[in-house]
């Protein structure tokens, strides 16, 4: 198997975890950075010892095979195309883009390219979602009827070293943390139908918290608590919130409830997670043991892409998974703008299951 040389273009504060994440995977190996802040970049690059360049002179290279968009959500969309009009394979951070048409243009572009186009979030590869999912596969719960999902905290500003694009256009709640749950129940229970949903904008500004930003204000642009309910097209049913306006909460991450036992679920943001099942007429959660690695970390979906460029096979975490989650969140926005349910126009192929027994730093036999 060929090793891949990739690209990251934005070195902020997730690009060190693909770093780390993308390290274990000898299809791939990360040779170039690229930042909008020249400095930045060079800093980075020397950190971890692989090149600096200007985007244009990154995109420009031929030894780089797949490039990664780590940049902001607003410009996701546009340095997605500029990567693949350079003729490369794309791999995005979510969400794909901040709007339906932008994210179908993106699709479009790689498809007319013959390119692979690949979209975080990856969680869903890891130990704990895959052992979820080879639950459901194998029956332990039965028919899937009904789940639920909950993110809910109050906002980055007393830690992130940016919070501030947290309530812009594109993030906030559902485009920031949506994507792990919603990519998730997707994975485990398939595409879905149609959404609806109440939400609200709770506080017209934010103040910073952290030491290094105390006291600025961040101008709140996007709604802060989503609450939806997404019908899939099996016919299950799930209740969704994510929001940055509550304190603390004693709710499960995530559950899937089946027509024989109920599965709760580990936190989707990590590749971890413990699953537990209680079978129907028991009383007592019982563990799961997980049936797949939980060593991986983020740049698992980086090296899923660059096994099937080369097998030929469909990736995991593909561009049309993204655009199915982008559709879903925006259906909800505009489910709770309109006070109507929304049908989707997209649906997706649930994503192929992991097989189980791959040993670390494998995504493929």
């Amino acid at each position: 198997m060929q090793t891949l040389k990739l690209g990251i273009i934005g070195v902020g504060n997730i690009a060190p975890a693909y770093i780390r994440g993308c390290a274990p995977f000898d299809v791939i190996k990360i040779v170039a950075c690229a930042d909008i802040l020249t400095e930045r970049a060079q800093a980075f690059a020397s950190e971890h010892g692989i090149a600096a360049y200007s985007v244009d002179d990154l995109l420009a290279r031929e030894d780089i095979d797949i490039v990664v968009n780590l940049t902001i959500p607003a410009a996701h969309a546009e340095i997605s195309l500029k990567i693949i009009a350079a003729g490369k394979h794309a791999y995005c951070e979510k969400p794909l883009a901040i709007n339906r048409a932008d994210g179908e243009r993106v699709i479009k572009a790689a498809a007319a390219a013959g390119l692979r186009m690949g979209c975080a979030p990856d969680t869903f590869l890891g130990g704990g979602l895959q052992t979820a999912r080879k639950a459901i596969d194998d029956g332990l719960i039965g028919r899937p009827i009904a789940a639920t999902a909950f993110f809910m905290a109050h906002g980055p500003e007393s830690w992130h070293p940016n919070p501030g694009i947290f309530y812009q256009e594109g993030a906030g709640p559902l485009f920031d943390m949506g994507p792990y749950y919603l990519t998730a129940l997707v994975n485990l229970m398939g595409p879905v139908a149609r959404v609806a949903a109440s939400a609200r904008r709770t506080f017209p500004e934010r103040i910073a918290t952290s030491e290094a930003l105390m006291g600025q204000r961040l101008p709140v642009e996007v709604n802060t608590h989503v609450a939806g309910t997404l019908e899939f097209e099996s016919g299950a049913i799930a209740s969704v919130i994510t929001s940055f306006d509550v304190w603390g909460h004693q709710l499960p991450n995530m559950e899937i409830h089946g027509e024989d036992a109920s599965m709760s679920v580990g936190d989707p943001n990590h590749f971890h997670g413990v699953n537990q099942i209680l079978k129907s007429r028991t009383s007592e959660w019982v563990n799961i043991p997980h049936s797949h690695t939980t060593t991986i970390g983020r740049g698992a979906g980086v090296a899923d892409m660059a096994y099937a460029i080369q097998s030929g096979r469909p990736h995991r975490v593909s561009g049309e998974l993204a655009f199915h989650v982008l559709d879903i969140m925006c259906a909800l926005e505009e489910s709770a703008a309109q006070g109507r349910r929304i049908e989707l126009g997209s649906t997706v192929e649930q994503p192929l299951a992991l097989p189980a027994g791959l040993a670390d730093g494998e995504l493929d036999f």
